[in-house]
Parts: C-alpha cells; sequence; structure tokens
C-alpha cells in the first residue's frame, strides 16, 4: 500500500495561490492514478481533480477547471495541485487519493487504496 502525506495549505486571500502537494511512500508510485478531493465544514467531500499514473491528461471538476492545474512528479514520488484565483468558497480540507483505476478516482469519492491525512486550505475575502 502507499502511504501519502499532503503539504502546503495554509490561510490565503482570495485572488491568492497555493501549491499543495501529496508526497507518497511505499508501492511504486507510479503505478497509481491520483486524485485531490476537498471537504468543506457540513459539506460532503467532493472531487477536485485527479490524474492518471503516467501524468498524461488529467480531469477536473467544474469548479477548478481554469484555476486549478494538477500535476505529477514520478521520480520524486509526488502529486501536486496547483491553486490560482481562490475564492473564499474553496475553503476546506483537501485530501489527496491514490488509486489503480483513474476512473475509479474521478466517479466516486471513497473506496480507494489510500489516503492522505488532509491539509486545511482556508481563503479569506
Amino acid at each position: 500500500q502507499v502511504q501519502l502525506v499532503e503539504s502546503g495549505g495554509g490561510l490565503v486571500q482570495a485572488g491568492g495561490s497555493l501549491r499543495l502537494s501529496c508526497a507518497a511512500s511505499g508501492r511504486t508510485f507510479s503505478n497509481y492514478a491520483m486524485g485531490w478531493f476537498r471537504q468543506a465544514p457540513g459539506k460532503e467531500r467532493e472531487l477536485v481533480g485527479a490524474i492518471r499514473s503516467s501524468g498524461g491528461g488529467a480531469f477536473y471538476a467544474d469548479s477548478a477547471k481554469g484555476r486549478f492545474t494538477i500535476s505529477r512528479d514520478n521520480a520524486k514520488n509526488t502529486v501536486y495541485l496547483e491553486m490560482n484565483s481562490l475564492k473564499p468558497e474553496d475553503t476546506a480540507v483537501y485530501y489527496c487519493a491514490a488509486d489503480t483505476e483513474f476512473p475509479r478516482l474521478v466517479a466516486r469519492t471513497r473506496g480507494f487504496v489510500s489516503w492522505g491525512q488532509g491539509t486545511q486550505v482556508t481563503v479569506s475575502s
């Protein structure tokens, strides 16, 4: 099983940017598709986006399109979430997840191989 640790969260003003990182250890990172999810207080966990194991092609939720970019560096066993033009409604705990099946990451919000512990992102207005 792959272990995941997120970092990079924090407090930012609306319109600002943050880059989250998710470092993987354990199993071969390049075997896994990776997803970013978020959960705001009182709300269900939702997909932000996902990237294939090779790094070729990413899927984004409508809320993330045009503002967020997912990338990965398989040599560093790390996946990134670059977030720009942040809005107060982006405030949430952000989680990365790993799975062997990219379509599962896109279609579900649970039941994956591994989850990270989450990192808090707070966007002030």
